[in-house]
């Protein structure tokens, strides 16, 4: 399969993924795009706008996966940050929707994005799974539970959770680059029903 893993990071959703596709990343933060050719050197590394690449390019892949900024939906921000702590509030980023939107209407591919459970009901129906919703064209499993808790995890914790060893890196904020991945089993999971559905085991 061809697939495009937009708004990659280091890469946690793909962590679990092999080499048996034909991958294009695309991360528009080159500290962050240089960890992730570290540790996958076989894929396409695009640095740039993913949302313009989703754009232009999304008729050339056979699944889609992307990950918009999350940090304006994100409850914790909201109750924690502006609430009692002062933070300045922000206008959502729509682009998270403008891509579902997109997608549901001009993609003919597979396709899957995925954000953090917001502050608000969500304006799209979406699938909740441990930390994250899934809006999907086609039926999410019943993805294995995450029982960890990673809110107040600390980089030791989260680097052996997600496998990544960042110590060789200069990266602005290690913790919140650790906490933006996807579960790697979890993206391991969806990956395996997106294959089905494409060899025709699953209809």
């Amino acid at each position: 399969m061809k697939i495009l893993n937009l708004y990659a990071g280091i890469g946690g959703n793909r962590k679990l993924w092999g080499n048996e596709h034909q991958i294009t990343a695309v991360e528009y933060d080159p500290p962050i795009a240089a960890v992730y050719a570290d540790y996958f050197p076989d894929d396409e590394l695009v640095i740039g706008d993913a949302h313009q690449y989703l754009l232009e390019n999304h008729q050339k892949f056979d699944f889609i996966w992307s990950s918009p900024p999350c940090q304006t939906h994100s409850s914790f921000r909201f109750n924690i940050g502006v609430r009692y702590r002062g933070v300045v509030p922000k206008f959502p980023d729509m682009t998270l929707y403008e891509e579902i939107v997109f997608l549901q209407y001009h993609s003919k591919s597979l396709w899957l994005v995925e954000n953090v459970v917001p502050y608000y009901e969500p304006l799209i129906p979406a699938k909740k799974i441990n930390r994250h919703l899934y809006w999907t064209n086609f039926d999410m499993p019943d993805l294995t539970p995450d029982k960890d808790v990673i809110r107040h995890a600390q980089i030791p914790q989260l680097s052996a959770k997600f496998g990544y060893d960042l110590s060789k890196y200069k990266l602005s904020n290690k913790r919140q680059v650790l906490r933006n991945c996807v579960e790697p089993k979890t993206g391991k999971e969806i990956l395996d029903v997106v294959e089905a559905i494409k060899s025709g085991e699953v209809l």
